[in-house]
């Protein structure tokens, strides 16, 4: 194997100023550069974030694409969670992970609830939890979730007393295995799981959620410095006289 990338080229190829730099290293040394910074990353790493890190030239979403089909047979998987990449162990071997993972606590069923209403109707304020639930919805429920990293708070509804809504994250996919919220399990896939009564009203639908769980809807404002110090995300600004 060379020593570096230098040793794999012409001389006359070093030294032409204004080569393409992704031409003459090659395919191959690009994914092995994707490769490594998706090894390294701690979190999902975005197309544009890829992009910002390698040579101009290179077609990012082609070299995923080529790495994923490497992957998709080996005992870790490349995928795609809520629009950013990350090497996952392969579905079918997990269950070799569970003496490495820390058990967690599990959710109650008022946790559950909430986070199924959260992601199908996101974004949704605790109000509109609490009419679809039937019951209301405890500050301690909606902590545990969030410290789950499971949800978050999108933004403020535009009507009186302006409450905050809440949606779902990047972690809540990853953790499910879904690409985007729209991988939500349908009606059918409900039914099949045994999870609905077969004695659900005729005009029972499940919601679909929006595509971009981050794009704020027309009836949502993005949160202020000012919501942020209230919410506890940001630290109070200290005014100096």
């Amino acid at each position: 194997m060379a020593d570096n990338i230098h040793d794999t080229l012409e001389d006359d190829e070093i030294m032409e100023p204004g080569a393409n730099w992704i031409a003459r290293i090659g395919v191959s040394e690009a994914l092995r550069m994707v490769e490594a910074i998706l090894f390294a990353s701690a979190e999902p790493v975005t197309e544009k974030a890829l992009q910002e890190r390698l040579p101009s030239g290179v077609d990012v979403p082609a070299l995923l694409g080529e790495l994923q089909e490497f992957y998709a047979k080996r005992g870790i998987n490349l995928r795609q969670v809520g629009g950013a990449w990350a090497f996952r162990t392969a579905a079918d071997l997990a269950f070799l992970m569970n003496r490495e993972a820390v058990q967690q606590k599990k959710l109650s069923r008022a946790a559950l609830e909430v986070l199924a209403i959260i992601a199908y109707h996101q974004p949704v304020t605790r109000a509109e939890l609490e009419d679809i639930r039937g019951v209301e919805t405890s500050k301690g429920t909606l902590d545990v979730l969030m410290e789950t990293g499971w949800i978050k708070f999108r933004g403020r509804r535009r009507t009186p007393g302006r409450p905050i809504t809440y949606g779902t994250t990047a972690s809540f996919l990853d953790h499910f295995g879904l690409q985007e919220v729209r991988d939500l399990p349908g009606i059918d896939e409900l039914r099949g799981a045994g999870l609905l009564s077969a004695r659900m009203p005729a005009n029972f639908a499940v919601p679909v959620p929006t595509n971009d769980p981050d794009e704020l809807t027309e009836d949502e404002d993005p949160l202020t410095d000012i919501d942020l110090e209230e919410l506890g995300l940001l630290t109070p600004r200290v005014e100096h006289d």
